[in-house]
């Protein structure tokens, strides 16, 4: 059986081929931030034509600045993943970062449509 590349018997941590991987991560990185600006727009458009309250305007500027710290780790990591030929890991700080933000985002544009 012969070795392949990165899996096989002969392959060690060197020879880690990576294929698309970097380029599907880029991908899923630029899908989730797309996702969030759909969120933040429609929150900041909810508060805008629907809520005149303090706490919907709130809320709504909290969408705001939740889209750009998640925007910021995006554009972060799609940059690492483009400029390296293997990319380092992602660091537990900036995981937690990005799923807190968009866990805020999710839970700040369900209160205001809700």
């Amino acid at each position: 059986m012969s070795a392949v590349a990165g899996g096989g018997a002969g392959g060690g941590a060197g020879s880690r081929d990576p294929g698309l991987q970097p380029e599907r991560t880029r991908l899923a990185w630029r899908r989730t931030t797309l996702s969030s600006t759909v969120a933040a727009v429609l929150a900041v458009k909810t508060v805008l034509h629907d809520s005149t309250s303090a706490t919907g305007v709130v809320a709504g500027a909290l969408c705001g600045v939740l889209w750009l710290g998640f925007l910021a780790l995006a554009h972060r990591r799609t940059r690492t993943l483009a400029a390296n030929p293997v990319p380092p890991a992602l660091t537990t700080r900036h995981a937690t970062a990005a799923v807190l933000c968009t866990v805020a985002l999710a839970a700040c544009a369900a209160a205001l449509v809700l």
